[in-house]
Formats: C-alpha cells, structure tokens, sequence
C-alpha cells in the first residue's frame, strides 16, 4: 500500500467550533494518519498521511466542515510523507 501526504489549510469559521474533533473523526474512521492544529491567523492546519483515495475523500469532508463551522476556503497541496504518525492527533 503506497501513502501519500498532504497539508491542508482551512479557512473560515474552523476554530472554536470544534473543527480539529471534525477532522479526526473523519480521518481516523478513513485510516489516515496525521494531525489538526489551530494556526495563529484563526486557520486551521491538516497533515495527512494515507491512501490517495483516503486523502481525495478526506479533502471533501474538510471542505464542508461541521455543521456549526464555515469553511470558507481549503487549500491543499502535496507534501513528504512523515512516518512518526501512526495515528491522527490534535495539536496545540
């Protein structure tokens, strides 16, 4: 099984919302490693190592963001597999 990896920067209303639980629900039940963590300008940042097809479905579910938040914009781009994941996780 080959993994990949991208980072996610999500825009809107995506903290204090409970985006970053969102987000590891999501990519635990999709078996994606990785981590959420809030960023500084009120974005929030997604790692994600796992299957394309794992990630392309994980990229949806971000774009939409709980029922309570608003995404407003979802950037994405590929990055370097990091293997000290072995879960995903929320960062502080």
């Amino acid at each position: 099984m080959v993994e990949i990896a991208r980072l996610y920067v999500v825009q809107g209303r995506v903290q204090g919302v409970g985006y970053r639980n969102f987000a590891q629900v999501a990519a635990t039940k999709l078996r994606v490693k990785g981590y959420a963590k809030n960023l500084d300008d009120g974005s929030v940042e997604v790692y994600a190592v796992g299957r394309e097809g794992a990630l392309n479905e994980l990229s949806g579910i971000l774009a939409k963001g709980p029922l309570w938040g608003e995404v407003r914009h979802l950037e994405q781009r590929e990055a370097a597999v990091d293997a000290r994941y072995v879960s995903f996780r929320i960062e502080r």
